[in-house]
């Protein structure tokens, strides 16, 4: 047998194994990343991970035949600043292609600074931004019981990093749960499972906008 014989048997064997591939491996190589950046509220705390607001998304896009991979960064008891520190590696890791930010809760109930909040957060948009990555930003909240300068000094970090950055925001996560009855576990911080759709459904329409990569610095309302 000739080398130019062999030559097309191989290439005529190759031909085959492009035609049996699965058409979900070529979709699933083309997908690009959505990584979430959150504390206990996105990690799903007190409930279980299925009933989460993030694997709702992922549900969600799914059956909207988005080609999204969501990965879920969230710990609970995260800070701004641990989220800083976890997100060099995380962006090299995953390489996403969109970047939400669900922190800062967590400083707030321990008292920091919200100048420390406000460069943390700065910090990981300008990561992210660098990478080629959109961000949209989840603002929160803290109980009045901080005391008006501190809350009010607080809620300000978000929209001043939005529009200072640029990137899309989410006045106040919780906005739509956090006075439901039966909206919130126990400890009055965390939404609970029948919570959780409540909250998808306050934040789409800003995922969408972060998705079509439209949402430069203005908030999202559902």
């Amino acid at each position: 047998m000739t080398t130019a014989f062999f030559r097309q048997l191989l290439i005529q064997f190759g031909l085959v194994l492009l035609l049996f591939v699965p058409s979900g491996v070529s979709s699933a190589s083309a997908a690009e990343t959505l990584l979430v950046l959150g504390d206990s509220i996105s990690a799903a705390y007190g409930i279980d991970e299925e009933h989460g607001w993030v694997e709702l998304l992922r549900e969600r896009l799914r059956e909207k035949g988005r080609e999204v991979r969501v990965i879920n960064a969230s710990i609970s008891g995260e800070t701004t600043s641990g989220g800083l520190t976890r997100l060099p590696r995380l962006i090299q890791e995953h390489n996403p292609r969109w970047l939400i930010v669900e922190l800062g809760g967590n400083d707030g109930l321990r008292g920091y600074p919200p100048q420390s909040l406000q460069r943390n957060l700065m910090a990981m948009v300008q990561l992210a931004k660098n990478s080629g990555a959109e961000v949209l930003l989840f603002g929160m909240r803290i109980p009045p019981n901080y005391g008006r300068a501190y809350t009010n000094a607080f809620a300000a970090v978000y929209p001043k990093v939005a529009k200072s950055e640029q990137v899309g925001l989410v006045p106040f996560f919780l906005e739509t749960v956090a006075l439901q009855d039966g909206a919130m576990q126990a400890d009055g911080i965390h939404p609970t499972a029948k919570a959780q759709p409540a909250l998808l459904e306050h934040v789409w329409p800003c995922v969408e906008f972060l998705l079509a990569e439209k949402s430069k610095g203005e908030s999202c309302t559902p």
